[in-house]
């Protein structure tokens, strides 16, 4: 141990476990080390699974394992140990889903799982109080319980575990479908999703309320493809565009400093549960600068630069990764840095626009949090701005200049704790998100920022052919797992529209490569979370769903049929059909519930539409604006400069000249080319679904 006052996770990188490091509890880091001690001493392991902004998590841990008493149970009768669980999604994955067979109810985090020295589970919870509430038994009694019952009925406990690992055995391969896959699949997914959309506040459940990015891009692309075909699904469309209205309104948004929470404790998007997270904050930003795109709409514009000047300010390290989340808390209480009384917003922004503050964000009615206000839409800005007696520009002007002074009177507050760590699959979705938004936002900086992050991804966490998970403080370590893989070609893809980089290219392969040789079922097709070199676990899955980030394996099917079109490598197209037929059995019991992979479909039963430009850079920047600035979400456009070398056949094939010249392909059918820009424009209106209804 590192010396009497800490334990062993004062060793590790993750800011988590580091919150844990000075416990009296005699915690071990995932390992080895322990697993070894469990073992010999046949001692069953305390295996507590959470991460640095969890609120629960820091409840539990200051009642429980900060308590010498309860520490000293945990130390004499179990092998204990800590989990980050954004480092470890393998093992958070495993038992979030063993915690689901054993209770029959979803999990979450704290996650609180009793193993055997085998690593089979026999008992698992989340929270639990130090002392009997909320119908849950005390966390000492807990304790005393099972203990006993590993010594006294392991007979029971051997019996269970035979049946829960073959349970997870079955889990972990999908069946393929008795029918081939089609677009009926497609149909059936939206009317799940409009079969749970609530109809007054957007989203797809009652509280808790979760973003479910997949779901809204869904939706969003099924629109387009029924208004490409004439048979426009306008209520996908509003499905979609009403729920981010109401997002973006609500309290999930910061209305001061930009950014989502990762989800809302009611079924208005009023009250968030407040970290935010990196992971909710890279497919947001691309979905707000979409529906911009879609509905020439400011404030969709207005909640994606917000959100991405947040990103750039507070989340991007100066070597250029993104950091991971805030914490939920600060000064130990949720929420306690966002939250106003009316007399600090009063004092802040002068008696004269307070009315209008207030009408606009909910100062006016009684306190919605805790005894205080969190900020929200609470009324358009029309109808504040009529309470006020001002026309709605002076309105919006008075009341930015009032959001402006509580913003620098907030950041006078204490912080919440910031998780430093530099996840490559959590970067990868900002830098998608960063590139889609600087594309249909014109913000050149947005891109900047993207490349700067795919800079160090590359130069920091990609080591001897293969990637690394997480780096904290120049310390890269942890193998890389599939949604790494996934989302980093599926960014280098979106990037490379704004910016061709040969080297990103060959990088894109690169990662594809290794997906293909590491991660691919070569028996049943798909694609495990996990490499073939990986650590042993008790269950290898294949994840296809979507959960609250879209499904790496839906994202590495899709990514794989793009980049099979672009480089025109039939390998890549035949392994995405091979997952896909691998997944069909899972998408026709849920189709909703894989709305990543039906992406996939979609492009595999109507082809990737590819643009390539061609000719002197200086002159293919209004070639490029015309592909890529209108919503078309089955369409990828490279503008690759004649000056580029090393091209793939597949690209080198397409010849640049002296003046720009663009190949419109379908798949890998392409047309002549295209030496005029009106007749590139009237080749890309049949990939448009053009202007859009609004979204009320």
């Amino acid at each position: 141990m590192p010396n009497a006052t800490t334990n062993r996770l004062a060793r590790e990188t993750s800011p988590y476990l580091q919150q844990h490091a000075d416990n009296p509890v005699d915690w071990y880091p995932w390992g080895e080390e322990a697993l070894t001690r469990a073992r010999e001493e046949d001692k069953p392991i305390l295996l507590s699974i959470g991460y640095s902004a969890c609120h629960w998590c820091h409840v539990m841990a200051h009642e429980s394992f900060e308590d010498p008493a309860i520490a000293a149970v945990m130390n004499a009768h179990f092998i204990n140990i800590k989990v980050d669980r954004e480092e470890r999604p393998d093992i958070d994955r495993i038992y979030q889903t063993a915690h689901y067979l054993l209770t029959q109810r979803g999990g979450g985090w704290p996650l609180t799982v009793f193993l055997t020295p085998d690593q089979s589970p026999f008992f698992a919870g989340t929270y639990f109080p130090k002392a009997a509430r909320y119908g849950l038994p005390g966390f000492p009694e807990l304790l005393g319980r099972l203990a006993d019952i590993y010594r006294d009925r392991r007979a029971d406990i051997d019996q269970q575990n035979a049946q829960l690992l073959g349970m997870l055995g079955r889990l972990g391969h999908g069946e393929p479908a008795d029918a081939p896959l089609s677009a009926m699949l497609i149909d059936r997914a939206r009317a799940e999703l409009a079969r749970h959309y609530d109809r007054a506040w957007g989203g797809f459940e009652a509280a808790p309320k979760f973003p479910h990015t997949a779901s809204l891009n869904r939706l969003l692309r099924h629109w387009s493809a029924t208004r490409l075909d004439g048979h426009e699904d306008s209520e996908a469309l509003h499905m979609a565009l009403h729920t981010l209205e109401r997002m973006a309104e609500g309290g999930l948004f910061d209305h001061l400093g930009g950014g989502f929470a990762r989800y809302s404790v009611d079924e208005r998007w009023a009250i968030p549960h407040f970290e935010k997270m990196l992971y909710d904050n890279g497919p947001l930003l691309a979905l707000y600068a979409q529906a911009h795109a879609i509905t020439g709409g400011e404030d969709f514009r207005a909640a994606a630069e917000a959100t991405a000047r947040w990103v750039m300010r507070e989340m991007q390290a100066p070597e250029g990764g993104y950091y991971s989340s805030l914490d939920a808390d600060s000064e130990g209480e949720e929420g306690r840095y966002y939250v106003w009384t009316r007399e600090a917003v009063r004092e802040a922004v002068g008696e004269t626009d307070f009315p209008l503050f207030a009408a606009r964000h909910g100062l006016d009615s009684t306190p919605n949090f805790e005894g205080r206000w969190h900020l929200v839409g609470a009324r358009p800005l029309a109808e504040a701005a009529a309470t006020a007696g001002l026309d709605e520009a002076t309105a919006a002007a008075h009341l930015a200049a009032a959001r402006e002074r509580l913003f620098a009177l907030r950041e006078t507050r204490v912080r919440p704790g910031l998780d430093d760590k530099i996840l490559t699959a959590w970067n990868a979705l900002m830098i998608r998100g960063m590139a889609i938004a600087a594309r249909h936002l014109e913000r050149p900086e947005y891109a900047d920022s993207a490349e700067r992050a795919l800079d160090f991804v590359r130069g920091t966490l990609w080591r001897e052919g293969r990637l690394l998970a997480t780096c904290k403080n120049g310390h890269a370590h942890l193998p890389a797992y599939l949604d790494d893989y996934a989302f980093l070609i599926d960014a280098l893809l979106e990037l490379l529209q704004l910016r061709w980089r040969s080297e990103d290219a060959e990088f894109a392969r690169a990662l594809a490569e290794v997906l293909l040789a590491r991660f691919e079922d070569g028996e049943r097709g798909g694609f495990y979370f996990t490499a073939d070199d990986h650590e042993t676990l008790i269950q290898r899955p294949k994840p296809m769903a979507d959960e609250a980030m879209p499904s790496g394996y839906g994202v590495a099917t899709r990514a794989l049929i793009r980049l099979g079109h672009l480089l025109g490598e039939p390998r890549y197209l035949e392994a995405a059909e091979r997952a896909l037929a691998a997944a069909s059995g899972a998408i026709d019991q849920a189709p909703s519930a894989h709305c990543s992979l039906l992406d996939a479909l979609e492009e595999q039963l109507s082809p990737t539409r590819l643009v390539i430009l061609r000719g002197p850079g200086g002159m293919l920047a209004p070639w490029q604006a015309r592909c890529l600035r209108p919503f078309a979400p089955a369409r990828l456009a490279f503008a690759i400069p004649s000056t580029t070398e090393s091209l793939p056949e597949a690209l080198a094939s397409k010849p640049a000249a002296d003046m720009p010249q663009a190949f419109y392909c379908r798949g890998p059918q392409c047309a002549p080319a295209i030496g005029e820009l009106p007749a590139l424009d009237d080749a890309l209106r049949a990939d448009e679904p053009g202007a859009a209804v609004s979204a009320s």
